[in-house]
């Protein structure tokens, strides 16, 4: 079976080599030796001042919005993972959705002061696909009116703007380190900030609020990683940059050989360095979308519908219409894109699409 993605794993020696350092330690948690290993590598690697390794990506989300969203109204994208609106919820804050720019799928920056209000107190906004939002607009929004930036970038890993990590915009970004995603830990995350202060809180906040063993700077969480997690992310760093050519050559292929006569894929912005870590294409129709899926699944090919549904569809937000997310929603689909895809199977893939959507 060929699934959307496959979790790239480093060989056992490989992991077995850092855990032992965990065995010596007798140190599984609480940001020990390889998770602090782990932060130094990532920092010079991502060109970041800093950054807070989690235990997964949406905890960071989650204390962003505790610290910046005042449980007020957030201003978010319809079109992202079901975690960034959850979050908002999650955290007493309310969702309010802005519609998504139809070539770059990131939030519409010309319609985000129309639904600015004196409730709101923050933006969040999702670089999808690794695709950055409007930076410099957003800003100056936030900026204008007083409002915090949240950048979910959980598909960003590596990605550049400018030159810059996109991790070094927004008051606070935020990355996954899931199994699925170019660079993971198994189940992890991160979180971005360049305001020292807001670092401070951050980092207290994912560690109960500690000051030390017996004090508290504040309300805090369990966000920390383990060093069996961190172990896994310090086994597959070495091989990133081999794991972003290898996606890199699939997307190529798709590009070279899919029929975009009936089919388009998303518009990367400009001074963009990408990652490769998704492979959207969006069809005519969801009625052609359904026809290439089920071809696909009956060859023991599994693409996804990611992200469906719009997220102001979902039952416990009950937003307002969002024509634009909901009709992008409704007719994209995921390819397979992994390390270790055979070039027959890429062929496979890409003829199957090719017979079924003329």
């Amino acid at each position: 079976m060929i699934n959307v993605t496959q979790t790239f794993l480093p060989s056992i020696e490989d992991y077995t080599k850092h855990l032992q350092k965990a065995w010596n330690n007798k140190w599984l948690t609480n940001r020990g030796e390889l998770v602090l290993e782990l932060e130094d590598k990532l920092k010079k690697y991502l060109c970041v001042p800093n950054l807070i390794i989690t235990n997964n990506g949406t905890i960071p989300l989650q204390i962003a919005l505790k610290l910046l969203g005042k449980k007020g109204d957030i201003i978010t994208t319809p079109f992202s993972y079901v975690a960034t609106t959850a979050s908002i919820i999650w955290e007493n804050c309310k969702p309010v959705f802005v519609d998504i720019h139809p070539e770059y799928l990131t939030i519409d920056e010309s319609k985000i002061e129309a639904s600015i209000t004196s409730k709101t107190t923050a933006i969040l906004a999702t670089h999808v696909f690794g695709n950055p939002c409007n930076i410099e607009v957003i800003e100056l929004i936030a900026k204008k009116n007083n409002l915090a930036v949240i950048y979910d970038a959980a598909h960003c890993f590596g990605v550049k703007y400018k030159n810059k990590s996109i991790f070094n915009y927004g008051d606070v970004s935020t990355c996954s380190f899931h199994a699925t995603k170019l660079f993971h830990t198994g189940e992890g995350g991160a979180m971005f900030t360049n305001d020292p202060e807001l670092h401070h809180k951050l980092y207290y906040s994912h560690n109960f609020g500690h000051n030390g063993p017996l004090d508290f700077y504040g309300l805090g969480i369990n966000g920390k990683i383990s060093e069996l997690q961190a172990a896994m992310g310090l086994s597959v760093f070495p091989y990133i940059d081999d794991i972003v050519r290898e996606r890199k050559a699939i997307i190529n292929f798709y590009n070279e050989t899919l029929d975009f006569r009936n089919l388009r894929s998303i518009k990367i912005r400009d001074n963009t360095e990408w990652n490769y870590s998704y492979y959207p294409v969006i069809f005519e129709s969801e009625e052609k979308l359904l026809i290439v899926q089920n071809a696909l699944i009956e060859n023991q090919i599994v693409p996804r519908r990611y992200f469906y549904p719009s997220l102001n569809q979902i039952e416990y937000v009950f937003g307002v219409s969002m024509p634009i997310s909901e009709s992008i929603s409704s007719r994209v689909l995921c390819l397979p894109i992994y390390v270790g895809l055979l070039k027959n199977e890429l062929k496979e893939i890409v003829h199957i699409i090719n017979q079924n959507i003329c």
